[in-house]
């Protein structure tokens, strides 16, 4: 990842109703959630939505899949490691030991 696509990332998730919905499909896992789902969960319009989701897709952190007429979006666990690793990428000045207590807690169980 370079550090354009990181700053996009970073400003996509700067917003705080983006940051409710990418925190809402990482707790939702594997079964995502429809857009529908996202919008009532979060007292929004379908319209200011789908802005929304299309801004995280942009920026690589959420992907989609139709399920008929309707869309159903998942967080891009790609895209998280990416932007982690990004981050982390320099971690430590070289002496990865020093960074094994943050990787742990990044690590899922």
């Amino acid at each position: 990842m370079d550090t354009i696509t990181a700053a996009t990332a970073f400003a996509a998730l700067s917003q705080p109703l983006r940051l409710d919905v990418f925190r809402r499909l990482v707790v939702a896992g594997d079964a995502g959630m429809l857009a529908g789902e996202i919008a009532e969960a979060l007292d929004t319009k379908q319209n200011t939505m789908s802005a929304n989701l299309a801004a995280l897709r942009h920026a690589g952190l959420i992907r989609s899949t139709r399920e008929g007429r309707a869309i159903r979006y998942h967080a891009d666990h790609d895209g998280i490691r990416r932007l982690l690793g990004f981050l982390l990428e320099d971690c430590c000045g070289g002496h990865p030991d020093r960074c094994r207590p943050l990787i742990s807690e990044l690590t899922c169980c």
